[in-house]
């Protein structure tokens, strides 16, 4: 009971969301997973079927003289369209539904677009988020740490492949930056529109770019990157939430795809979607909402215009809007001490270090809700879910990124090392207090407990032959600092992070 609920819950979110693809991943750009760009709450009821409704009240305008906020291309945002949607969209129809959409946007969201805005779109089955074979071993190599220190992906396993699974079954839909076009993905063999959701969401972050400038310049770390896209997608689910609590009620909508007698919608089944990894990408679509309504406090986007100048630098500064502008990451200093053969991972595409931030750790102990290695959790499905007076995960923000365990965090640091082909890691986390850093620690115990850890009398660790993660770990508290030191055995711990000098 306890991994079927989850399950169901968690997959509940994959109804169609867009993110941004980290730049630790190598790649820039938005990626809409079924749980990436703002909501996974569904279409709103509308009273179209296969055509566009007539019931909504409409008054014909003429076209302005000069283009206008909620005008685009000859549509007003409030038109109906001359469309037939059971046979989808041919590109005459398309091109409708595009320019509405975009005039929808600007009334929302208070800005013009600059430009038109290209969309095509492919089927499920011809749609693939990258290639990550022509990657070089040390990049390969450094990310696969990175997923094992988190506990998401196993030693024997290839994390830049699993990401990869994992996005090509959850988006729906993603903006190019570097192109400026929006590519939508049908779940359908004749690539189709499926309502506007996806389509509203990648539109504003089209006029994100427009206005803003949405490269990945500055941007080096995953803590990084979850602080700026917090507000990035936070901006576009806040926007796409508006335009459909409008369908049915001031405009007329195409409709979602229909849901079959049996309750599939025709979406994948979702088998390679990794849950662990889900949950890390997700962050800016769950908290980044909140911290943009924080902003809007004052009911206008002033103040999330001004945001883009300087985006929140850490997810912590999402995760607690209130320290917005207030918080910065700590600097931590991390020496190599290696010996024996053990040298520095170096990728010669990014940063030889790594940051990985409070959200991350958050889904390090969440994933604990939903593997499959065994039946314990390091943290309870209430205190990781966001629930209402129901008992339903509220879709708008369905993950706590504020656990416990990682309460306090004020800044981490990651080296990974190799000999031959083995690998090791030392990871440095900062705290608020030592209070703080002694309840991580805590968690992080339990966390080796649940992978199938025990401690050895000499204070490592050891985890279990039959655990995805098959290493020795030393766990040192020192102060409001936690020094975790990863290795593929005891003798190897010493020679990977050994006695300074």
């Amino acid at each position: 009971m306890r991994r079927a609920a989850l399950l169901v819950a968690a997959c509940l979110l994959l109804a169609g969301c867009s993110g941004f693809v980290p730049p630790e991943n190598g790649t820039a750009g938005t990626a809409e997973t079924n749980g990436t760009t703002d909501a996974p709450a569904e279409m709103p009821e509308t009273n179209d079927t296969t055509d566009e409704s007539g019931d909504i009240a409409h008054t014909e305008r003429a076209d302005p003289d000069s283009d206008t906020l909620g005008w685009e291309d000859g549509y007003w945002h409030d038109d109906p369209i001359d469309v037939t949607t059971s046979d989808g969209l041919n590109a005459t129809e398309r091109d409708r539904a595009i320019s509405r959409a975009m005039a929808r946007v600007e009334v929302i969201r208070g800005l013009e677009f600059e430009e038109s805005v290209d969309v095509s779109v492919v089927s499920r089955g011809n749609y693939s988020s990258g290639d990550s074979s022509n990657e070089s071993e040390a990049f390969r190599r450094f990310d696969n740490a990175k997923f094992e220190a988190l506990y998401l992906i196993g030693t024997q396993n290839d994390s830049l492949a699993e990401q990869e699974a994992t996005r090509d079954q959850a988006v729906a839909g993603f903006y190019s930056p570097g192109r400026g076009d929006i590519v939508l993905i049908s779940e359908s063999d004749t690539p189709q529109f499926d309502g506007e959701r996806t389509l509203a969401h990648e539109l504003v972050h089209a006029l994100q770019d427009q206005h803003f400038n949405l490269s990945n310049s500055g941007v080096e770390t995953r803590d990084a990157y979850n602080g700026r896209n917090g507000l990035i997608e936070g901006d576009a689910r806040a926007v796409e939430q508006a335009y459909l609590d409008r369908c049915g009620e001031g405009w007329s909508c195409l409709p979602a795809e229909q849901t079959a007698s049996d309750g599939s919608t025709g979406e994948s089944s979702g088998s390679d979607i990794h849950l662990g990894v889900y949950i890390l990408e997700y962050f800016p679509y769950s908290d980044g909402v909140g911290f943009v309504r924080s902003l809007r406090a004052g009911g206008d986007w002033s103040a999330v215009n001004d945001a883009f100048d300087a985006p929140p630098s850490s997810a912590r500064a999402v995760i607690y809007p209130a320290e917005y502008g207030q918080f910065q990451p700590r600097a931590i200093g991390l020496t190599d001490r290696t010996s024996d053969g053990w040298e520095r991972v170096r990728p010669p595409t990014r940063t030889d270090t790594a940051t990985l931030g409070q959200s991350a750790l958050t889904a390090m102990f969440a994933y604990t809700l939903y593997d499959d290695y065994n039946r314990s959790s390091v943290v309870g499905p209430r205190t990781f879910l966001n629930l209402d007076s129901t008992g339903s995960v509220n879709m708008t923000d369905p993950f706590n990124y504020d656990l416990p365990a990682t309460r306090g965090w004020a800044g981490d640091r990651l080296h990974v090392y190799q000999r031959g082909d083995e690998s090791g890691y030392v990871w440095r986390l900062g705290w608020d207090s030592p209070t703080d850093a002694q309840r991580f620690a805590d968690s992080y115990e339990r966390l080796l407990t649940h992978w199938g850890g025990s401690q050895q009398p000499a204070g490592h660790w050891e985890l279990a032959a039959d655990s995805p993660f098959t290493d020795a770990v030393d766990v040192t508290v020192d102060g409001d600092t936690v020094t975790i030191v990863n290795g593929p055995d005891a003798e190897s711990l010493d020679a990977i992070y050994g006695a300074d000098g």
